[in-house]
Parts: structure tokens; C-alpha cells; sequence
């Protein structure tokens, strides 16, 4: 890999070299790639590091292989923690952001009357699963709403946080549906003045901002490595704050990795966030995540950050002059997606009609985002998201694309 972040590459604002970085991402030979939300192109090394361990694994065996990488296993540890700011022992391993939210979830002792406050803007899993909790263990959701300008009103939750001193507060930084960034940071100054448990959803926002858990105050943090991260699919991880580690939280249904048995009896857990792993691991996976944390930091988050929303903002300005088209975001800061609605089309054939054009995205429906898109009045959209090897004529390419399909 090359790179110069010393010349400009691109009029979008960034000092990235986008030339080799997409040298480096074989995908950009094959296909418009706007579908970043939802898997990001792998880059060269990631791929290279998977299917070098895969045939470690065919040639001395699967356990043997494990055995000879565990230098680069533990690096996986030390590299997202240095994307996140925490130490290595905060992480744990996950198959995907919702299998990390929901094993930490499951370390809380909910009881009947819990409240767990939350956005209106959230994940639609993060949602489900609050709904089964109130199913069986009696808790209650609490909404907190929403400023005129879009994204959380925060001194009403703030008030919401005092008034029901809820047992977990959680919230989404950027929700699937929505190129919103709700303001995670403030929310947590709030739970830290309360002393209440805080859960932040960072899916879409790893890999494409800089985050750190101590700026954000929070206590768990779970994140997917496929989207901005360009990392493998079937990959996520957990941060896990010492208070929590301290406090004694623990999954569910710890395994063997998470903890030692003990005696006939007991067990002991791990004293770090291993206890939220489970034993089996995705060997060739857990190296390619590695590899694409430390991608990602040798590109430069920041510059990525200023980068990806900016292609993202100049697309918004030409789907805007599009008739019949209508972008959706609302609020402060947006990121690196932009969802629309186009008159005349019904959803599938519209995707099939892009993906026909050599341009990848995703369709959104109501069911994702009730309360977004109830309040939006839609049932359904189109959701482009741009990253940082994406370029300026590819942004123009779409707008255009799209602008015929109106126009047709």
C-alpha cells in the first residue's frame, strides 16, 4: 500500500492519495460501490491476510493454525483498541455489532419496572431486542425526542434520565436508516454526572469517524468491522469499560472462554472482556479485522472522516436539483449517508434499475426505522453511501443515474 497524504487527491477536502487507495480496493475495477453502509470493499491486505490464514489452516490444520498466529490474534486486540481509544483487555471479539449488543445486554440484571431510555433514531435490532426485554422481564422503553432540527433533543433526555434513572441508556450514533450523527459525547457527559449505564451503537460510524470511548463517557460500545471498517463479514467487537469489567458484568451464557471452571460448582470469569467471547473463533476473520483496523488507521481516520461525508454532502446538493426526488436527512451533522425517495418507482425495481448501472446500494423500508420514518412519511428509500475511495465523477455518475431514472 501507498499512500501520500500530503497532496490533495480530490476536491471533496480530504489529503487522501484516492488513486492508490483504490488501486489498492480491487472493487473499484468492478462496480460503483455505494453501499458502504452496508459492506465496504475489502482492502487488498485484508483480503491477502484472510486467505493467506485460510490456507495456513488447509495445509497444518485449523487448531495448529491458530497455534502458530497467536502473535497476530492478539494483535486484533491492539489494533481495535487503538482505533477506539482503550486498552486491548476493553475488547472483545463478536460476530457481528448485534451479536456484541446483544451479549451485553444480556449482562444486565434486568428486573419488572426497569426503564431503558433510548432515540427515536436507533437500530432496528437495538429496538427489537429492548421490546423483547419488556416481554419478559417486565422493563419499560422510554423514547427521548427529538430537536426541531432532527437527531435527539438531549436536555430532554437529560430530564429523562433524571426523572426515571433509568437502568441503561443507549443510543445509536448513526442509525442504519439515516445519515444522521446523533451526539453521542453529550449524552454520555449527562450518564457520567448520573453515574447511569451507558451503551453506545457504533456501527456505522467505525471507520468512518474517529471515535474514542473516553471522549464518548461510555461503558459498552459495539461496533461491526464490515461496513466503514471495510472489514470481513461475520466480524464485530465489544469495548467493555474497567467499571463494567470491575462491577462484575458478565454474559449470560459465558463459555469456556470467558471463563475457568473452577470446581464442581463454580467458575471464575475472565477479568478482562474475553468473558464476552465465546470460544470458537473465525480464525482467518479475526486476522482480517486486524488488518483492516490497521488499514484504516494507516489511511488516517480523520482525514477519512472529512473525506466520506463530503462526497456524501455533494451528492445530497445534486439529488436536491433532482425533480421528483426527495433526500431525507434531517439534523446537525451528517455522515456518510444519504436516503431518498423517488416519485414513480416501486422500491425492487428501483435497486434493480441502479444495480443495472453498475451501481451498488440498499433499500431501507419503514419497518427499519418506525419511528424515523414514520415521522418522515415513508415507507421506503434508497439508501447510497459513499466512502473514501469513492471519487467526485462517481458522485456525479450516480446523481445522474438517478436523474434518468426520475426523468424515465
Amino acid at each position: 500500500m501507498i499512500l501520500d497524504n500530503s497532496a490533495f487527491a480530490s476536491d471533496s477536502g480530504s489529503l487522501l492519495d484516492v488513486e492508490s487507495l483504490r488501486a489498492d480496493t480491487p472493487g473499484c475495477a468492478e462496480v460503483v460501490h455505494f453501499n458502504n453502509a452496508g459492506c465496504g470493499l475489502l482492502a487488498a491486505p485484508v483480503l491477502a491476510t484472510m486467505l493467506d490464514h485460510l490456507r495456513l489452516e488447509a495445509q497444518i490444520g485449523g487448531y495448529e493454525a491458530a497455534a502458530a498466529r497467536a502473535v497476530q490474534v492478539r494483535a486484533f486486540y491492539a489494533e481495535l483498541a487503538a482505533l477506539i481509544n482503550c486498552a486491548p483487555g476493553n475488547i472483545a471479539f463478536a460476530g457481528s455489532a448485534t451479536h456484541a449488543f446483544a451479549t451485553a445486554l444480556s449482562s444486565i440484571p434486568f428486573e419488572a419496572g426497569d426503564v431503558i431510555l433510548t432515540t427515536r433514531n436507533d437500530f432496528i435490532s437495538n429496538q427489537i431486542a429492548f421490546l423483547s426485554l419488556r416481554e419478559r422481564f417486565g422493563v419499560r422503553v422510554v423514547h427521548a425526542p427529538d430537536a426541531p432540527e432532527g437527531g435527539v433533543d438531549v436536555a430532554a433526555m437529560a430530564a429523562l434520565m433524571r426523572e426515571h434513572r433509568p437502568r441503561l441508556v443507549s443510543a445509536t450514533h448513526i442509525p442504519t436508516n439515516s445519515g444522521l450523527v446523533q451526539p453521542v459525547a453529550e449524552i454520555g457527559r449527562h450518564c457520567r454526572e448520573l453515574d447511569l449505564l451507558y451503551m453506545v451503537d457504533a456501527c456505522q460510524s467505525i471507520g468512518q469517524y474517529p471515535i474514542d470511548v473516553a471522549a464518548i463517557g461510555c461503558d459498552l460500545l459495539t461496533a461491526t468491522c464490515r461496513k466503514f471498517l471495510r472489514g470481513p463479514r461475520g466480524s464485530g467487537f465489544l469495548y467493555v469499560s474497567d467499571r463494567v469489567l470491575k462491577a462484575g458484568y458478565e454474559p449470560l451464557f459465558i463459555d469456556m472462554r470467558g471463563a475457568r471452571w473452577t470446581g464442581p460448582d463454580r467458575y471464575q470469569p475472565a477479568e478482562s472482556a474475553a468473558r464476552f467471547e465465546e470460544w470458537e473463533f473465525p480464525y482467518a476473520t479475526v486476522l482480517g479485522c486486524a488488518a483492516a483496523a490497521r488499514y484504516a488507521r494507516e489511511v488516517g481516520v480523520e482525514a477519512i472522516a472529512r473525506r466520506s461525508p463530503a462526497l456524501a454532502a455533494g451528492l445530497r446538493v445534486l439529488l436536491d436539483a433532482v425533480p421528483g426526488v426527495r433526500v431525507l436527512e434531517k439534523g446537525l451533522e451528517l455522515g456518510a449517508i444519504v436516503t431518498f425517495t423517488i416519485e414513480g418507482w416501486r422500491p425492487e425495481p428501483f435497486k434493480a434499475a441502479m444495480d443495472a448501472k453498475g451501481i451498488n446500494s440498499a433499500l431501507s423500508f419503514r419497518e427499519f426505522a418506525q419511528f424515523d420514518f414514520g415521522d418522515k412519511d415513508v415507507d421506503w428509500c434508497l439508501r447510497l453511501s459513499p466512502h473514501y475511495y469513492n471519487t467526485d465523477e462517481e458522485v456525479d455518475q450516480v446523481a445522474a443515474a438517478v436523474a434518468e431514472l426520475a426523468g424515465g
